[in-house]
């Protein structure tokens, strides 16, 4: 019998890694990942079925921290890594002498490349194709549902300090979801610039956060309380793991993307929390202002 040359010891250093491996029925052979993809794969447990796969048991430091004494006590014949990097980490896992698979995704199409690139070295492309399939089916059948609906301008944040626009594959989404995505992808706003756009919609996707964005403070301390998007109530928090993550928990984002922008189509999920009201400084109670 041939011998299997595929990867059996896996290091991820990044969610999307470790839930891409998850998806294609490779979980088993993952002996470490960072903190942040084991809190994710509880998270999509549900979706990925992990809760009856083994999940790794050692925890190591990320594709922006890596530490490759971490690496070799894992004993792995493949490390996979994903932006964001820092050249010392790069270092740190190239120093480790395993087989290292770097990713750095920009757009969707870049995002399904990587499944299939990680699926085929797995031995798993059959399983791979299945799952972008999948991914690609959900896409559309979000988009046809929208079809002849009105487009309402979606302004889409990574980051709050500074401001920072979610990246390509986000904006791919929000047209998928029936909006128009407001700005450049990756560019650095100021909150005026965004207040003079006046989007319908706001969504906050804050990297490390998860669904703990502080809209309302947002909000009144960059001066939006007058934003179409505000004054309609219809700013948004999408929990970071299903937007940021380029892997197929993407379908949680698209679909959380979804019932933001067209909340009359598409029932409420969870993972998007909407704000509250904004009121204005020095509008409370006894302030002389109403």
């Amino acid at each position: 019998m041939p011998k299997d040359y595929t990867p059996q010891r896996v290091v991820c250093l990044q969610p999307s890694a470790t839930v891409i491996m998850a998806a294609i029925g490779k979980l088993d052979r993952v002996v470490a990942c960072t903190k942040y993809c084991a809190e994710l794969l509880d998270l999509m447990s549900p979706v990925l079925g992990g809760s009856e796969t083994r999940r790794p048991s050692s925890i190591v430091a990320d594709s922006w921290t890596a530490k490759s004494e971490e690496i070799l006590a894992a004993r792995p014949d493949l490390v996979i890594a994903a932006v964001p990097y820092q050249e010392k980490a790069v270092a740190e896992i190239m120093k480790s002498g395993a087989r290292f698979l770097g990713l750095a995704p920009k757009s969707l199409a870049d995002i399904y490349a990587d499944i299939a690139a990680i699926a085929s070295l797995m031995g798993a492309s059959e399983r791979g194709q299945e799952v972008i399939g999948n991914l690609q089916q959900e896409i559309e059948w979000v988009r046809a549902r929208n079809d002849g609906a009105s487009r309402p301008r979606v302004f889409c944040e990574e980051w709050g300090k500074p401001i920072i626009s979610s990246q390509k594959w986000v904006a791919e989404l929000v047209e998928a979801a029936g909006g128009q995505f407001v700005g450049e992808p990756g560019a650095k706003p100021t909150a005026q610039a965004v207040l003079r756009e006046d989007p319908d919609v706001v969504i906050a996707a804050w990297c490390g956060a998860g669904d703990r964005v502080p809209l309302e403070k947002i909000a009144r301390d960059r001066g939006w309380a007058g934003m179409r998007a505000v004054l309609q109530g219809r700013v948004y928090c999408i929990r970071d793991e299903f937007l940021n993550t380029p892997a197929p928990t993407l379908v949680r984002g698209l679909r959380a993307l979804a019932a933001a922008v067209h909340p009359e189509g598409f029932p409420q999920v969870s993972g998007l929390r909407c704000i509250a009201e904004v009121k204005e400084p020095g509008s409370e109670p006894g302030s002389g202002k109403t």
